[in-house]
C-alpha cells in the first residue's frame, strides 16, 4: 500500500502521539475497510463505521514528527464512503479536534459523535446505528483500539446484537504481560471485565501448567467469548501479532471477528500486504 495515502497536513488541531509501529495497524485497517466499504456497497442498504476509541483523528509519529491519518480519517477517506460514521472519544479536546476535521474536510459525510467512555456510552452508540429491517439492511464494521486493557466485553456483546464485524486491538503485551501480578489479585476486576468472566483465574491456573503465556491465555479467552456470540473461528487463527519494526519488542495483537466467511476472505487479502508478523494459532 502507498503509505502517502495515510499522510496528513498540519492543521493546528490536537494530535495523538504514537510510535512508528502504529502504521502497520493503520495500513491493515485501511486495506480492510477499503475492501469492506466497496465490496458491501451494493449488498447492504447501509454500511456503518464505528470507532470506539477514535482520538483526534490524526497521529504524530514520535520518531519522525510526521503526521498521519488516524483511524477516523482513514475510514472517512475510503473511495466508497460508509453511509454513516459513529465516533466515540472520552477526551473532549480530541473529540473537538475530530469534529473540526470532519466538518472541514468531509462536510458531506454523515457523522455522529459520542463523548465519553465507550463502555459507559454503548447504549448511545447503539442508538446511533440505523435500524435494520427488510427494507433497509444494515451492516457495521467496528474498530476497537484502546491504549490498554480497559475494554469491557459487555460493550462488544451489546454491539454484537447488530450485524457487526470487529477488529479489536488487544494490548496483551503492552498491558497484560507487565501487570500479571496485579491482575491476579482478587480485588482487580480489569480482566474480569475484559473477558466477561469472574472465574478466569481458575482457567489460567490450569492453562499455565502447560503454557505460561498470559497473553496467549487472554487471547484464547477473548476468542472463546466471541465464538460463543456466534462469530466464526478463522482457520489460521483470529489474531495477528504486532511487534516493533525490528521485531524485538512485542506490542499488541489485532483480533478480527466476523459471522460471515466473506469477512475473513477480505481479512486474509489485506494481511497479504502487511509485514510478516507472527500469529497466534489456537
Amino acid at each position: 500500500m502507498n503509505q502517502n495515502r495515510l499522510s496528513w497536513s498540519n492543521d493546528g488541531l490536537a494530535v495523538n502521539p504514537s510510535g512508528s509501529w502504529a502504521m502497520e495497524k493503520y495500513a491493515l485497517l485501511s486495506n480492510y475497510i477499503e475492501m469492506f466499504s466497496t465490496g458491501m456497497l451494493r449488498k447492504w442498504g447501509k454500511r456503518i463505521y464505528i470507532d470506539l476509541y477514535s482520538g483526534p483523528g490524526c497521529t504524530q509519529l514520535r520518531d519522525s514528527g510526521t503526521l498521519q491519518k488516524g483511524s477516523p480519517l482513514i475510514a472517512l477517506s475510503v473511495k466508497d464512503p460508509f453511509d454513516k460514521y459513529i465516533f466515540c472519544e472520552e477526551n473532549p479536546e480530541y473529540l473537538a479536534a475530530l469534529r473540526n476535521r470532519c466538518l472541514k474536510n468531509f462536510p458531506n459525510h454523515e457523522v455522529s459523535f459520542v463523548e465519553g467512555d465507550c463502555n459507559a456510552k454503548v447504549d448511545a452508540i447503539l442508538d446511533a446505528i440505523p435500524r435494520h429491517s427488510k427494507n433497509q439492511t444494515v451492516l457495521t464494521f467496528c474498530f476497537v483500539d484502546p491504549f490498554s486493557l480497559n475494554l469491557q466485553f459487555e460493550t462488544i456483546e451489546k454491539l454484537s446484537t447488530k450485524y457487526v464485524d470487529f477488529l479489536v486491538l488487544l494490548a496483551l503485551d503492552m498491558d497484560a504481560r507487565r501487570n500479571l501480578k496485579n491482575y491476579l489479585k482478587p480485588s482487580s476486576k480489569k480482566i474480569d471485565l475484559l473477558v466477561g468472566s469472574a472465574d478466569w483465574r481458575i482457567r489460567w491456573e490450569k492453562f499455565s501448567e502447560r503454557d505460561n503465556s498470559f497473553q496467549r491465555f487472554l487471547a484464547h479467552e477473548f476468542e472463546a467469548k466471541m465464538l460463543a456470540l456466534g462469530y466464526r473461528k478463522h482457520s489460521r487463527g483470529n489474531t495477528k501479532h504486532i511487534s516493533t519494526r525490528d521485531g524485538t519488542l512485542p506490542l499488541y495483537h489485532l483480533a478480527f471477528f466476523s459471522r460471515h466467511p466473506r469477512g475473513y476472505a477480505f481479512w486474509d487479502e489485506c494481511l497479504k500486504y502487511g509485514s510478516p508478523q507472527g500469529q497466534f494459532e489456537f
